[in-house]
């Protein structure tokens, strides 16, 4: 089967490579989307981050190369012994999550920070860039008749922004900020107005990304290159600042706005992964009490994503910009995203199947 794997930095590759059989617990998906991620574009750009190079990951027992890929629909065409809940034909996404289940967190059933994390897609044992990938059948949930495959591959970063409301202990009527109208971003943006935010600011530099924004649900959209977005948020919530903040950008700038723009007491929830260190003032959450958590992926956020999903709670399709073929990934998925015209795509879909372009 054809695969795209990950060598190094700027160095992905589609190549041949065996098809896998499931083992005891495990379901085999013949895939049909898969999503490029912001991670993968961390891993292409600035890699090693998650990718296990020097050492085999302990969990899948592999190093690179490595397929990519994690944010993934498709159809269960086996089923590896003890597996009653699937059978072959049920559509499906994959949860993406390796977790061991013995560490401390794992027992507290917070899997998602598991001490020896690892993401199907980047840690090795497979991935959704691929003609077909198994996967343990207890993260492989069902997809209703009424959501397509391609929206299907919406729920993974949707259930991302999900963790991050519950993070921030969001609730409804708060007033919010989420910097960077990119594919999280932009989740972050629907699943706070479907729970019942009051205003919603989107801090994004100009181009296509700000519409998308305002389709997502956005109340304002700022520039930081024409306001001062701070001082903007403070008039329009008389001098308050928001309750909540969600840092989707990476950057130095918006997690610094993001502390900024708080009201006292309120929280600023880190989403983006990081390739570098940055600077923060401590002082600035000292003296107004504010707070600062991290958010890292999804636990037990799937379910309620895809009911978000099917029931049109999210519609999400504004967020699929271009469709492409396995084949070209390097040049017309990688190569776009991190090229000039960058600002133009939100979520770009690969599939191995030249029939569903």
């Amino acid at each position: 089967m054809k695969a795209a794997m990950w060598y190094g930095r700027k160095d992905v590759r589609v190549i041949e490579t065996e098809e896998p059989s499931p083992v005891k617990g495990e379901v085999k998906v013949k895939v049909k989307w898969c999503g490029i991620c912001g991670s993968d574009l961390h891993e292409f750009l600035g890699g090693p981050i998650f990718i296990p190079v020097d050492q085999p990951h302990p969990l899948s027992g592999e190093k690179a190369p490595v397929i990519m890929g994690h944010e993934f629909s498709g159809e269960v065409v086996e089923v590896g012994e003890g597996v009653d809940a699937f059978k072959p034909g049920d559509r499906v996404i994959v949860e993406p999550i390796r977790a061991c289940g013995k560490c401390p967190a794992c027992r507290e059933g917070k899997y998602n920070i598991c001490a020896q994390l690892g993401f199907h897609g980047l840690c090795g044992h497979g991935g959704g860039f691929a003609d077909y990938t198994t996967f343990p059948a207890e993260f492989v949930h069902k997809i209703p008749d009424e959501l397509s495959y391609e929206k299907a591959a919406l729920v993974e970063p949707l259930a991302v922004a999900v963790q991050s409301l519950l993070q921030g202990n969001f609730q409804i009527g708060m007033d919010s900020l989420v910097l960077g109208a990119g594919p999280i971003g932009l989740a972050t943006v629907a699943s706070l107005r479907a729970a019942g935010a009051r205003t919603i600011f989107v801090m994004q530099r100009k181009s296509v990304r700000q519409e998308y924004a305002r389709m997502s649900g956005a109340d304002y959209v700022l520039d930081p290159n024409e306001v001062d977005v701070v001082e903007e948020i403070k008039r329009l919530t008389g001098g308050e600042g928001v309750h909540v903040s969600f840092e989707a950008t990476g950057s130095e700038v918006g997690l610094n706005i993001a502390i900024d723009a708080l009201r006292f007491s309120g929280t600023a929830v880190i989403t983006s992964i990081w390739e570098h260190p940055v600077s923060v003032d401590p002082n600035k959450l000292v003296f107004q009490e504010k707070k600062m958590v991290g958010s890292l992926c999804y636990r037990n956020q799937f379910p309620a994503a895809i009911k978000m999903l099917a029931d049109g709670s999210v519609k999400g399709d504004e967020w699929i910009t271009r469709k492409i073929h396995l084949d070209n990934i390097v040049e017309d998925g990688f190569g776009t995203l991190t090229g000039p015209d960058k600002k133009a795509q939100v979520k770009i879909l690969v599939t191995p199947e030249s029939d569903l372009l």
